[in-house]
């Protein structure tokens, strides 16, 4: 003897119902759909979905744990590159192949390295040169591209308070 919910499972089969996914929001007939009792054994089909559905999900979490391992080692390799790039921005300028005079740049620091007084140490500068040391495969950030992209559009001015 049939009970009440597979009755109910039988009849809906039988009908001429559809549903609609909550997800996708897809519309199927739900005589089409693979319906069951989920208190009791699954079906070999359901099985097989659940299976499928199981190891695409073990397969995302282990690509999230790789993501995860990557990103940690990512910041790692970040942070010392940001750390040797600001130690090099220091002594950079005492090195022998360094062209220009000590006496005519200004270490800055942030947000660029320094300004370059072509001259100063002769007492006729000729340009000023704003410098930034990168290392490696850095790049100016934000507030660095707009200090070059005023200086490039000559939006530069001088002021005496």
């Amino acid at each position: 003897m049939a009970t009440e919910t597979e009755t109910f499972i039988k009849n809906l089969q039988k009908s001429q119902l559809s549903a609609e996914c909550p997800h996708c929001y897809d519309k199927f007939q739900l005589s089409e759909a693979l319906l069951f009792d989920g208190r009791k054994k699954f079906p070999e089909k359901a099985e097989e979905v659940k299976s499928q559905w199981k190891k695409e999900l073990d397969d995302r979490i282990a690509e999230l744990v790789e993501r995860q391992k990557s990103a940690k080692t990512k910041a790692e390799k970040s942070a010392v590159a940001v750390g040797i790039g600001k130690i090099i921005e220091k002594i950079l300028p005492g090195h022998k192949n360094f062209t220009m005079v000590p006496s005519d740049w200004r270490f800055l620091a942030e947000p660029i390295d320094m300004i370059v007084f072509e001259g100063l140490s002769e007492n006729k500068i000729s340009h000023l040169t704003f410098l930034d040391i990168k290392t490696g495969d850095a790049s100016l950030n934000k507030h660095q591209r707009r200090i070059r992209d005023a200086i490039q559009d000559h939006d530069v001015s001088w002021k005496v308070l």
